[in-house]
Order: C-alpha cells, then sequence, then structure tokens
C-alpha cells in the first residue's frame, strides 16, 4: 500500500502542530520547514480542520493547532481523513464492474482484506505525539524556535 504526499504531509503538519507546543503555527512556517508548497498545505488543511484534527484561527494574528491532544490523533484517523481509496485490487473497487466469477468467494480477496485490516490496526497504534516524542530534537530539525511561537489568543471575560 503507497499513501499519497497529500496524507504524508498532513502527519507532518500535525507533528509540526504537536512539536509547536499548544501554540498557533503559521503554514508559511510549516511549508518552509519542509520545503512544500504553502498552497499545497492549505488543500490539506480543509480536510483536517473539518475532521476536527486542527482548528484554524483567522486574522493577522492567526494560525493553525491541533483540534485536539497529540495523543489523541492516530495516524488512522489522519489516512480515513486524507486517502480517498484502499482498494488494492480491482475487486476491491464498489463500481461494481467486475468481471471475475470468483468475487464473492475468493481467497485473495480475503487475504488482502485482512492485510489492509492489519494496516490500518497498526497505524491505530501510533499517534502524533508518538511520533513527536520519538525524535527530542524535532523543533530543532523543524526550525520551531522561541520567536515563531505565536501564543493562544487571550480570551478576555465580558465585564460584569
Amino acid at each position: 500500500m503507497r499513501l499519497t504526499k497529500q496524507t504524508n504531509y498532513a502527519v507532518r503538519m500535525l507533528m509540526y502542530c504537536a512539536a509547536n507546543d499548544g501554540n498557533l503555527s503559521r503554514i508559511p512556517e510549516i511549508a518552509k520547514a519542509y520545503g512544500v508548497s504553502e498552497l499545497f498545505l492549505f488543500k490539506i488543511l480543509q480536510p483536517l480542520n473539518k475532521a476536527g484534527l486542527v482548528e484554524t484561527v483567522r486574522g493577522r494574528n492567526g494560525g493553525v493547532r491541533l483540534g485536539k491532544p497529540a495523543e489523541k490523533i492516530s495516524l488512522f484517523d489522519v489516512v480515513r481523513v486524507t486517502e480517498d481509496s484502499f482498494a488494492m485490487a480491482e475487486c476491491f473497487e464498489d463500481d461494481g464492474d467486475v468481471d471475475c466469477p470468483l468475487i464473492d468467494s475468493c481467497g485473495l480477496n480475503s487475504a488482502l482484506r485482512k492485510a489492509l485490516n492489519a494496516f490500518f490496526d497498526v497505524l491505530s497504534q501510533y499517534s502524533i505525539d508518538d511520533l513527536v516524542k520519538a525524535r527530542p530534537q524535532i523543533n530543532f530539525l523543524l526550525g520551531i524556535t522561541g520567536e515563531q511561537h505565536y501564543r493562544k489568543p487571550a480570551v478576555v471575560a465580558p465585564a460584569a
């Protein structure tokens, strides 16, 4: 199974946000850290935001941060949001246009389905937090420094 670049960079974006320790991250900084276009990251941001994996803050001091704790975001969560199809063979496709007489009783189909489920099970065992903690020097490697941290906007309680 081969994952798309979209999934690869979605995981990387989430790792960057996790390494940035809850502070707002800006897409230009993430793009620079990974050497990818800002436009590509904005495209990836939409499904991640819709799924609640990230939240965005608009405005001059805006940015992006994780939508829930990094330890609660599994790799399977990301793959499920960013991958369009998990068809490992044409008989997995839902278009009903398969000319195989064994479609409902094929050993290959069953074996591939078990393999795919095992793949998903392993992805479910790893969180974004696991990936970030595995690399203690991640902030240095990504160029995250104190001056790049953008604090969460302060919440001001209404006057009583």
